[in-house]
């Protein structure tokens, strides 16, 4: 089966699993003490600059890991209604942080200062929960882009404040590859902690959480503990993002996803029975079927529905879609539209 539901259903990649397989070779310290483990922060710190690494089992893992390490209970987060915080993690963050999610409604998926600064209210109130961190998606869960300037906007506003900004990065690779920028450039716009993903891009599972703003993860290693996110034999997470992040695989993966995305719009937006409902920013593609016509398609080439009132749906392309792939999906969507 070739899946266009979600970039979770691709493999792994072949240099990946060799690298788990080399990892695997005699014995070696536990908890993160290995050598994988200190040769994987370098490569994060070549990638970025200066930076402190943490590797976490999963995304989920690092989002409430890293948010957690910079609010208490009393504090609140700040994210658009649309965040995977908000919407697909089953009140995780809420439950191991107690903080308050403020999820504010926007049209495309990005927060803006002119949204958030509404909600930077009751400060020293104590009868208020006291806004402590921004959180964005890169790239967002309605398949948008964030622009560096746009990011640097937002931090500039947390850092006002006395906030931090911290970005769920799930598809942060598909972001870079997307803006044509570099992790560096990424790096100077302010952003406190980055969720950086690796399981969508051809990673078996870890993800790592980069913390440009270092005074901010002193009790990590606590948090991680207590939020069973710290694996024992770390160096087959850390094995990967070594293999991940030499030669810039990580990019290469990411921009053959997003090439790919770019090509399945191509070959989308002339069947007459099929509405685009946004143009491709990385490699999600959003659109509306024929109502009659969804399951069968669904059937052969699996999907998941994005917008139940509106129909709308999304297709996901992954490091290892092909145009074979695409090829084939649109030719069946063509004999059953035509």
């Amino acid at each position: 089966m070739r899946s266009f539901g979600s970039d979770n259903h691709s493999g792994i990649h072949p240099s990946i699993l060799e690298a788990i397989s080399k990892a695997n070779v005699d014995h070696d310290l536990s908890y993160g003490d290995d050598k994988y483990t200190q040769i994987a922060k370098q490569k994060f710190c070549e990638l970025f600059g200066d930076v402190e690494v943490f590797f976490t089992f999963n995304g989920t893992g690092a989002n409430v890991t890293s948010l957690g390490s910079a609010i208490k209970s009393h504090n609140s987060i700040i994210c658009t209604e649309s965040a995977h915080i908000n919407v697909d993690e089953c009140g995780a963050p809420e439950k191991l942080t107690g903080s308050k999610l403020i999820a504010i409604s926007t049209p495309d998926g990005k927060l803006t200062p002119e949204l958030i600064k509404p909600k930077l209210t009751g400060f020293g109130f104590c009868h208020h929960s006291q806004p402590k961190i921004i959180s964005i998606t890169q790239t967002t869960e309605l398949g948008t882009l964030y622009s560096l300037s746009e990011i640097k906007a937002i931090a500039d506003l947390a850092h006002s404040y006395d906030m931090y900004l911290h970005v769920d990065g799930a598809r942060f690779s598909n972001s870079i590859a997307a803006l044509g920028c570099t992790a560096k450039d990424f790096a100077a716009t302010g952003v406190d902690v980055l969720s950086f993903g690796g399981t969508k891009n051809g990673l078996m599972l870890g993800e790592a959480v980069v913390f440009f703003n270092k005074n901010m993860c002193g009790d990590f290693q606590y948090i991680r503990k207590q939020s069973m996110q710290l694996y024992s034999k770390m160096r087959f997470i850390s094995a990967q993002f070594i293999t991940y992040l030499e030669d810039n695989l990580w990019l290469k993966l990411a921009t053959q996803a997003n090439d790919m995305a770019v090509y399945l719009f191509e070959q989308l937006k002339d069947i007459e029975c099929i509405t685009i409902t946004q143009q491709p920013a990385a490699n999600a593609i959003f659109l509306i079927l024929p109502k009659d016509k969804k399951e069968i398609i669904r059937d052969q080439y699996f999907f998941y529905d994005w917008d139940e009132a509106t129909d709308e749906i999304r297709f996901m392309t992954s490091f290892d879609t092909t145009k074979d792939d695409i090829d084939s999906l649109i030719a069946f969507i063509r004999s059953q539209c035509n």
